[in-house]
Parts: structure tokens; C-alpha cells; sequence
């Protein structure tokens, strides 16, 4: 959630409310008083209840963010990130968004759309500049909250997934544990009753030093108990309560401050706002322990916002705080949407594997009959790409009908409700998608959850290979690394799904997945992209998209892969591969393609075979279409933003993995469509 402006006030016009604190001089102080404050503690750590959610764009700190992601790069931050804490004593335990509610749906939407509209200006300045844009149209590598859970747990760390708004679970669970804090950046938890809400946005990670926004000190400061904030934070407009349906009340009271306040505090107008409904807030109040159930119908408010704002509070109650009369917020675990299509076992098992951060999509099937999908950077103008919910679209289909589907039912199994963003879809109302049987048919799914024995784990590995058309790569189980089975089995899917892609993009794929695994990381930090393609651009969000369903695919079919197999780190780096895709376009030899490194090129040569045998089984023939450079200037250095100069031809260089040796390569220029 977020309240309207009041992280702002806090900020600029509450300086008394922003605390300098020491971390470390926090847990010390904390272990001191917690034998009798924190009795529910389950640990002697002090610990720090982390929204993971906030920390994205803190954590992602590599230089491209553009081209699909630097995962191993960004690894390596995220575990100097949890030692940093580990040193000074300090237990991490993360939460992370599971679901969107659908009290939420419509500003999901809104947050969405207004993320499109960047994204749009990401690719216009990239086919205007072939660079990435700077700082300002910043945007999270897709999947970067998906495979962050995971990178943590590898990490050792205590990771959540919320079942529930994200915001109340890492509340709720902070007040339960008696956690030190809360570090996140989200004003909802300054009107939470909970522990001390700790920036992330002020943390700094080598001094362990950040800003404690103190709950006591903002109550004295807009004259509110802190019973009371949740209908602040209601009239000031949050996710539940929108901004404009209280707009009439926050007007009213604008003015009325205004009359009473000659000179009001803190001029800025948001300032003024926050202070304004807030003495609005106390006016309404007889004696501060009075019920909020009471207040609301003082307000003479409509039936419609006066349930809106009923609903808005409990959103802030805990469990345990009294507060109106009616159900609070549950902690039960939510019915099943499709109980009656599959066991208690399987319902129990995923929604465990889904609170701890182990499984992915299974639960939003089963569990609540919907998912989403974020925003992935796609180019709307491409019309030669597919975006990739529709390429990814025949592969959940299967993974829902491996779920959801019955032997020998005459009844077709429901259909799941799909909130996906990709350019085109206006997401007024969700996808709806049926599921589609596996060819192999449907082995039952408490045998592929819970059986034993190797006619089982054969099973597995053959509906998972199943939901992605690439069953005869089973003979390379074993036989090759696990994550380089995922990427060729993954690479062959969207050679199957989308006729565009060439033997170019193909050859730009494998040796991008073959040559990672020999990079060191001062490898990948010598690399330098001449210029950058949008095309390539689009195609390694394509691919990251695709780890995520191949993980869902794990996921459904019983983890015949170990789900570490598939994370990005193992297989993509978005400078390697867009580095290949312009050697692969550029005409470059196999030989240069693969880093003269012959192991590496053998390697390539093997699996590339096997997926053109596949694809010619299936009709498939790839076509050679080189692309080169969309502007079409040949030959001409310009002066970039920082004042370096770059090659706008299509130059293209290759970079000897052992010596470090930048080999250019130039030709003419062709349009890029």
C-alpha cells in the first residue's frame, strides 16, 4: 500500500519525526530489553522484518538494467548486502508480495499502465540513441522480484511469501516475533501498530546507519493517537481507500485549517494536508478510546464510503487489536478456488511451498485461480515479437491442465483468470485461459508431488519436458548440466512459438549459455557493447520471462530439475548475450562466436544439433536474418551524454575471455525492423 504524501511529510516537513539510528547500536540495545519485550521472539538474534518488495531498486545496483539482467553481478551484491547485517549480529528475514489482492486490482492496473507509458520511452530512446537511457527511466530487469526469493534463500536467508497483502503479513509478523524493525519504504508502516519502521531508501550499508521514522514522535507532531491513523491514512488515500474518493472531506478540511491557522506550519501545501485532516481527524474523536465504528457514522458519509473507509481501517488492524465490530483480517489460510480438482495434500503442499518461497505459479493456479505477470520490457512498436505472455501462453496452458486436468473426466476443468501485462492489452478485465491437457496425457498429481521410485522420476521429467514440446531431450538428462537442458529446452520453446527468430538469435542464445559458465566475473565487467539493439533487448526479457515458467513447469511436474537450475545467474547475463547477439548479426565465425574456447564451441555445436533436429520434426526451419545496426550510420562515431565517443555503425567486437582482446569487426549498414 502507501498513504498519499505522508512519506513526504515525514521527509521534508516533520524533520523531528526522522531519526538517525545505528543498527548495530539498535540490535545491541534491543538484545538488552528483549527478555521482557519480545517474549514471542523464536530467536536470540534481534531480527529485521525486510520488505523485500522495497528493496529492489536498491539491491539491482549493476550498471545495465536494460538489456535483461546482470545476475551474477547482482548476486554478489545481494550476499555483501545480508553479511553486511550477519556481522553485526543482525537476523534477516524477508517478505515478499505473493498475491494481489483484489481490493487492490484497480490501482495494480493503474501502477501498471503508468509503467508501460516508461517502458515506451526506454525503447524510443534506445532506437533514437542505441544506448541505455539514463538513470531517470530507470527500470527492474523483468523477473527481478520472482528469482530475488530465491537468490535469498540460496543465501541462506529466511525468506516469506505473502498469501495476503505484503505490507500487513511483514506488520503482523514484526508485532508477533518482537523484531527490532521493520526496513522497507512504505509509509503504511508508520500507521501499522507495530515495531519501528526503518528506511531503506536512508540505509547506508557500509556504516549500517539509516533513518527511524518514529511513530510516537509523528502522532505528538499531527496531534493523533496512534489509534487513530488508520482513518488518517484513509482520507489521505491509500490502496484501499483511492485518493480521489475522499477528495470532498480532504478539501473541507483544508479550509477549515486554513480559516482557524493564519499562519499555518509547514507551508508546503502537502504539509499543510497532512496537518489539515489530521485536525480533522481529532475533531471527530469525544474521548481518544472511543470506537471508530462510532466516529464513521458521525462523518454522515454514504453507505458506500462508509463501508470503503470501514474496510480501509481493519486493513491496518492486527491480529489481536480491537477495533470494529466485524472480521478482521484473516491469518486463515484462504479456500481453495479448485479444492474439488485436487487433493488436500496437494492444496496443503502448495500453499507451504508457496509461503516459503520454494515453489512459483502453482499456488495463484490452484489456490486462488488466478495469476499475474508484471510489466516485462517489450517494445510495443515491434510488431515482429511476440509479447511474451502470448509466446509463454500454450506452456501454461499445459502446466494448468497438469494441475487442474482429471483422467477420464467428462468435465473440462476451469479456466484461470490471467492479469498479464503486454503492449495491447488494456487490462480493464483479466485473460481468460483454459487449460490444455499434455499430449502424454495427465499422470495423476500426487504421484509426480509425492511418489518415489524411478518410473516416477521418469514421469516427471517427461511432462515437464511435455509442457514445453521438447520431449526427446530426455536423452540429454544426465548427460549435459541441468541448467543447460532448462536453457535448450527453453530456447527451443520460443523457436517453436515464434517464427521470427533466426538462426542468429538462436546462435546468439546458446553461446551466451555455454560461454557463461567459464566467464569470470572480471569477464563480464570487461565487456563493451558498441552499441545496444532494441530487438536484442526485447529478447532477453523473452528469456528471463522464460526461466519463470520453466520454473512454474518444475514446479507442477514435481522438480524432476533442481529448481537452482533454473535461475538466471546459471544461464543469462544480459551484456554476454546481447554482446552475442551483435557477433551472431554481425556474421561473426562459430569459432570467434564461442571465445576460440573449443570445449565451449563443441558444447554449442551439440546442442545446437539437437534443437534443429527437434524443430525439423516439427516443420520448423530456421531462417539466417541478420540484422545490423537501426540507425544506419556506417562508419561514424557521435559524442554520447557523458561526453565518450561510441560507434553508431554496427561494430561489433568480440572479447577473448583469457586476455581480455577487443576484436572489431565492421560491415555495412541495413535497417532494423
Amino acid at each position: 500500500m502507501g498513504v498519499k504524501g505522508l512519506q513526504y511529510f515525514m521527509d521534508c516537513c516533520c524533520p523531528e519525526v526522522c531519526v538517525t539510528v545505528n543498527l548495530r547500536d539498535m540490535a545491541e540495545q534491543h538484545v538488552a530489553r528483549s527478555p521482557d519485550t519480545a517474549p514471542c521472539s523464536d530467536s536470540t538474534d534481534p531480527t529485521l522484518v525486510v520488505d523485500g518488495m522495497a528493496c529492489l531498486r536498491h539491491w539491482y545496483s549493476c550498471k545495465n538494467w536494460v538489456c535483461g539482467g546482470q545476475w551474477r553481478e547482482y548476486m554478489d551484491v545481494l550476499q555483501s548486502w545480508v553479511e553486511a547485517f550477519n556481522s553485526a549480529g543482525i537476523r534477516l528475514v524477508f517478505f515478499f508480495d505473493g498475491v494481489v489482492e483484489e481490493q487492490k486490482r484497480k490501482e495494480w492496473v493503474k501502477r501498471r499502465r503508468r509503467v508501460n507509458g516508461e517502458i515506451s520511452k526506454i525503447f524510443r530512446y534506445i532506437k533514437a540513441h542505441e544506448e541505455q537511457p539514463g538513470r531517470e527511466l530507470f527500470c527492474l530487469p523483468s523477473g527481478l522480484a520472482t528469482f530475488t526469493c530465491f537468490a535469498l534463500r540460496s543465501l541462506g536467508q529466511e525468506v516469506f511469501c505473502s498469501v495476503q497483502e505484503a505490507d500487513y503479513e511483514v506488520a503482523s509478523y514484526a508485532r508477533q516475533h518482537g523484531s527490532m524493525g521493520i526496513l522497507g519504504q512504505d509509509s503504511d508502516f508508520i500507521i501499522y501498530d507495530s515495531v519501528p519502521y526503518l528506511s531503506v531508501a536512508k540505509l547506508r550499508i557500509n556504516s549500517l546507519t539509516t533513518v527511524l521514522y518514529d511513530r510516537q514522535r509523528f502522532c505528538r507532531a499531527v496531534g493523533l493517537a496512534v489509534t487513530q491513523l488508520p482513518l488518517l491514512a484513509c482520507l489521505l488515500g491509500n490502496d484501499v481507500v483511492s485518493e480521489g474518493q475522499m477528495q470532498h472531506i480532504r478539501n473541507s478540511a483544508v479550509a477549515t485549517y486554513r480559516k482557524n491557522s493564519p499562519v499555518p506550519h509547514h507551508g508546503a501545501p502537502q504539509g499543510q494536508m497532512v496537518l489539515a485532516v489530521s485536525q480533522f481527524v481529532s475533531s471527530l474523536w469525544g474521548r481518544e478510546e472511543e470506537e471508530p465504528g462510532h466516529i464513521l457514522q458521525s462523518m454522515t458519509l454514504s453507505a458506500f464510503h462508509q463501508e470503503l473507509l470501514e474496510r480501509g481501517i481493519c486493513a491496518y488492524l492486527l491480529p489481536g487489536q480491537e477495533g470494529l465490530h466485524r472480521n478482521e483480517v484473516s491469518a486463515r489460510p484462504p479456500a481453495s478456488a479448485f479444492e474439488k480438482y485436487v487433493s488436500p495434500e496437494i492444496l496443503k503442499a502448495c500453499r507451504e511451498k508457496h509461503v516459503a518461497a520454494e515453489g512459483f505459479m502453482v499456488y495463484g493456479v490452484v489456490c486462488e485461480g488466478v495469476i499475474e505477470c508484471s510489466n516485462t520490457l517489450e517494445d510495443e512498436e515491434d510488431t515482429e515479437l511476440l509479447p511474451q505472455a502470448l509466446v509463454y501462453k500454450p506452456c501454461r496452458q499445459h502446466i494448468y491442465g497438469l494441475l487442474l486436468g482429471h483422467d477420464g473426466s467428462a468435465v473440462d476443468p476451469p479456466a484461470i483468470r490471467e492479469w498479464f501485462v503486454y503492449p495491447g492489452n488494456p487490462l480493464k478485465e483479466p485473460d481468460v485461459v483454459h487449460p490444455v491437457s499434455l499430449p502424454c496425457g495427465r499422470p495423476s498429481l500426487d504421484s509426480l508431488w509425492f511418489g518415489t521410485g524411478s518410473n516416477v522420476s521418469a514421469l516427471r521429467l517427461t511432462s515437464f519436458l511435455t509442457i514445453f514440446d521438447c520431449q526427446e531431450f530426455s536423452e540429454l538428462y544426465g548427460t549435459v548440466d541441468a541448467s543447460l537442458l532448462a536453457a535448450l529446452c527453453l530456447v527451443t520453446y520460443i523457436v517453436l512459438q515464434v517464427q521470427t527468430v533466426s538462426q542468429e538469435d538462436v546462435d546468439a542464445y546458446l553461446s551466451q549459455v555455454v560461454c557463461l559458465s567459464v566467464k569470470s566475473p572480471q569477464d563480464i565487467r570487461q565487456i563493451k557493447l558498441p552499441f545496444l539493439s532494441s530487438r536484442a533487448v526485447q529478447l532477453g526479457s523473452l528469456y528471463v520471462r522464460g526461466l519463470s515458467h520453466l520454473l512454474g513447469a518444475n514446479c507442477a511436474s514435481g522438480c524432476p530439475l533442481p529448481n537452482a537450475a533454473l535461475m538466471p545467474w546459471h544461464s543469462f547475463d544480459g551484456v554476454l548475450f546481447h554482446s552475442k547477439y551483435l557477433l551472431a548479426h554481425s556474421g561473426t565465425d562459430k569459432t570467434v562466436l564461442l571465445d576460440s574456447d573449443s570445449s565451449c564451441l563443441s558444447l554449442f555445436l551439440h546442442l545446437r544439433e539437437k534443437l534443429l533436429e527437434t524443430c525439423r520434426k516439427r516443420g520448423r526451419v530456421l531462417q539466417s536474418r541478420p540484422r545490423h545496426s537501426a540507425t544506419g550510420q556506417s562508419h561514424k562515431t557521435t559524442t554520447g551524454p557523458r561526453g565518450r565517443e561510441r560507434p553508431t555503425d554496427w561494430l561489433i567486437f568480440a572479447l577473448d575471455h583469457r586476455v581480455g582482446l577487443q576484436v572489431v569487426v565492421s560491415g555495412g549498414s541495413q535497417e532494423e525492423r
